[in-house]
């Protein structure tokens, strides 16, 4: 898969090259508009998969967004795709997006997402997200965090997206998933139903994960990364230095991904990941990501999900550290409160307070125990 870039942005590089007719001729000391011309980022698309559809590598994470004028200056800067779901802001945030889509319903694709249930319940949550969003179709319909290889192979639900499809309200079918997601992107190519497969994705991903994606997106899957700025944490420890650019880098480095969607709420946010559309990781950005990984090491959980069998307790570990990376990392409590209450009954901290000691090993050096006692204090 190979990068496409608008017209705009290869006269741009072409000419910062000198391979324009006539660059020769260009004064030694070009108007300050020329420079800035130069430095505007190129627009570049990448095929999701199977579906046909052409993608900017970076798409808009509207899942904390409460103000649709950021996400409409997305789409103005060329910005073609935007993610959100049925549960986000309890409902509303899929009102904010056709708030924000407007008359420009044409030009963007739509994601969003729908939790498994019921058949019933299911087609139900699909007709609400369509009144909301006050379209006539998703784009890419996602069911909400898949876990389990079986989960992937559900004939139910399988059976859902169908009728969705035939009837006209879905273009095409897949889903979410911040666990297992090496074995879910598996199970998703040995099942060969699902177009499109959301997985969490950044520098610290395991390479078993890196690897999946590859077979996946060999398959004809297109997949689209999130959670790409590995928690968002912000530090003393980084001794000044942003390592958020460099981490959505890290990941639109890898061709098999067809797009990032990191969440994004404020102008500067936008137009900050804008820039690394034109980019690419280098030097710097590897010292600045090598950096941060130490900062973040014991506290990031991978979503490897091999933590859930050692819980003689059941306790639902990884997504609620995941929780945890809301409120720590993007600094928003009441996501990170509503995410945990969502979990159900996976989510009851009530046997970490009973436990003797916890005894689960993280293989990649999480210090669960920590984050844990960190999480009874937010959400019990």
């Amino acid at each position: 898969m190979k990068d496409q870039i608008s017209r705009r942005g290869f006269l741009r590089d072409a000419a910062a090259a000198g391979l324009l007719l006539g660059a020769a001729s260009l004064p030694a000391s070009a108007p300050a508009q020329d420079k800035e011309k130069k430095e505007e980022p190129a627009i570049r698309h990448r095929t999701l998969g199977k579906t046909g559809l052409e993608m900017t590598i970076l798409g808009y994470g509207a899942m904390r967004t409460s103000d649709p004028a950021v996400i409409r200056q997305a789409i103005d800067m060329g910005i073609n795709n935007i993610d959100t779901a049925r549960g986000y802001m309890d409902g509303h945030n899929e009102e904010i997006v056709a708030k924000a889509v407007g008359e420009l319903r044409k030009r963007v694709v739509i994601t969003t997402k729908i939790r498994v249930g019921t058949k019933e319940r299911m087609s139900a949550d699909l007709d609400a997200s369509l009144a909301a969003l006050n379209t006539d179709y998703i784009d890419i319909l996602l069911l909400h965090g898949l876990k389990r290889d079986e989960e992937v192979l559900n004939e139910e639900w399988i059976g859902m997206l169908t009728e969705a499809k035939k009837a006209g309200k879905v273009r095409f079918a897949g889903f979410s998933t911040h666990n297992n997601m090496a074995g879910t992107l598996r199970a998703a190519v040995k099942g060969g139903f699902f177009d499109v497969v959301l997985t969490a994705y950044n520098f610290k991903s395991e390479p078993d994960l890196t690897k999946a994606i590859a077979e996946a997106a060999k398959a004809g899957i297109g997949i689209i990364a999130m959670k790409t700025q590995a928690g968002g944490y912000t530090d003393a420890g980084m001794g000044g230095l942003n390592p958020h650019q460099a981490a959505l880098k890290w990941v639109l480095e890898d061709q098999n991904v067809a797009c990032a969607i990191p969440a994004m709420v404020t102008f500067d946010q936008l137009n900050e990941n804008f820039r690394v559309m034109g980019s690419h990781f280098g030097w710097m950005d590897r010292k600045t990501l090598h950096r941060y990984g130490r900062v973040i090491d014991d506290r990031l959980c991978r979503f490897c999900n091999r933590c859930a069998e050692q819980c003689t307790h059941g306790v639902a570990i990884s997504d609620i550290q995941r929780c945890l990376m809301y409120a720590e990392g993007y600094h928003d409590q009441s996501l990170a409160l509503s995410s945990y209450t969502a979990l159900g009954r996976e989510a009851d901290l009530s046997a970490c307070r009973s436990c003797s000691g916890c005894t689960v090993h993280c293989p990649n050096g999480v210090n669960i125990a920590a984050n844990l006692q960190r999480a009874m204090q937010l959400f019990a």
